[in-house]
């Protein structure tokens, strides 16, 4: 098993590590929190009867002799320092996505993985998960691609409190923020380990008060063909995706946690279901398969989801930057 630490105390990350030894591949070793009794609390809920590291300073858990990886689920805008640190300590690093607030920062994080021969992995969990590799894996059926449309589009309780007058750092621009690269990577990074990179993409953005954007329709052009996407924290939509072809139409509930597969055959409509079972647990496809890159050395593999990440975060700069949307780390950038 994997020893890893973890920083970063919110929801995701106690179910990524539910999840994680769930799997049988990873043990929680080390919790880092500024508050040592927030550390200890989480860890606390997550012992396998062994003694687990707690940490108020990042520099210590980065060093710790105990633990081979990291997991990172802290705010957007502090992925990239705190990854950054771990991975000059040659730890393999796990980012929530997005991996990073721009494109430049990430790949100086994959510059100094490769320097140290350690995997920077960022946690897109629905590309690992059984459904989704069936619609891959069953997009001949469909012929010549005619398009597709991809849905993630989920009100949040925090926009709620946006409303209300507060700035929640999932809307906060300095926190690096905003529903595209929150929800809308999903359809984003599914739609480039479908079909590639994008020749042109285009967003018409919801700004809320806050300044960052709400949600709103994705275009992503390809030879022949445009994907449409519904994203958005700001309003709910239970519209399925689907992949439009000469020869039939793909059709599944989303892009993640995919439960429904189906062919929809263009001449005869009849209906080939493809997949339906998946994981109760929907980060343990996610955590097996990052365990065995590591315990591998599947530098193809990693270098495939590499591919995917660099792709994904250079659209939704580009679809932020359209929109007027800069993050404060950019601004900075800018000054020095």
């Amino acid at each position: 098993m994997i020893p890893f630490g973890i920083i970063g105390t919110s929801t995701i990350t106690h179910n990524f590590v539910s999840h994680a030894q769930a799997s049988g591949q990873w043990t929680l070793s080390a919790v880092y929190s500024r508050n040592a009794e927030i550390a200890e609390t989480f860890a606390s809920k997550h012992s396998q009867a062994k003694t687990i590291e707690i940490h108020d300073k990042i520099e210590n858990l980065a060093a710790s002799p105990s633990i081979q990886a990291v997991y990172i689920a802290s705010p957007n805008s502090l992925h990239f320092s705190q990854a950054k640190l771990c991975l000059e300590q040659s730890k393999h690093v796990i980012l929530e996505k997005p991996a990073t607030s721009t494109s430049a920062e990430l790949a100086a994080l994959f510059g100094v993985a490769k320097e140290k021969r350690v995997f920077l992995l960022e946690a897109n969990r629905h590309l690992h998960e059984l459904n989704f590799k069936r619609v891959a894996q069953n997009l001949h059926r469909v012929g010549p691609i005619y398009g597709a449309s991809f849905t993630y589009a989920s009100y949040s309780s925090r926009y709620t409190a946006v409303l209300a007058g507060s700035n929640p750092n999932i809307f906060s621009l300095e926190f690096s923020g905003g529903s595209l690269v929150d929800i809308g990577v999903y359809p984003i990074s599914a739609s480039v380990a479908l079909f590639g990179v994008p020749r042109h993409a285009s967003y018409d953005a919801v700004i809320v008060r806050t300044g960052i954007d709400g949600g709103g329709p994705v275009v992503l052009r390809y030879e022949g063909f445009a994907v449409a996407i519904s994203q958005s924290k700001v309003y709910t939509s239970a519209a399925p995706s689907e992949v439009y072809g000469e020869l039939g139409t793909l059709r599944f509930d989303g892009v993640t946690d995919i439960s429904e597969v189906e062919f929809v055959d263009a001449k005869s409509k009849e209906v080939v279901r493809l997949g339906g079972e998946k994981e109760r647990l929907n980060l343990v496809e996610e955590c097996r398969e990052f365990a065995r890159i590591i315990a591998e050395s599947d530098w193809e593999e990693a270098a495939k989801l590499e591919r995917i990440s660099r792709a994904t975060i250079e659209v939704t700069e580009k679809l932020r930057r359209d929109n007027g949307i800069v993050f404060a780390c950019e601004k900075e950038a800018r000054k020095s």
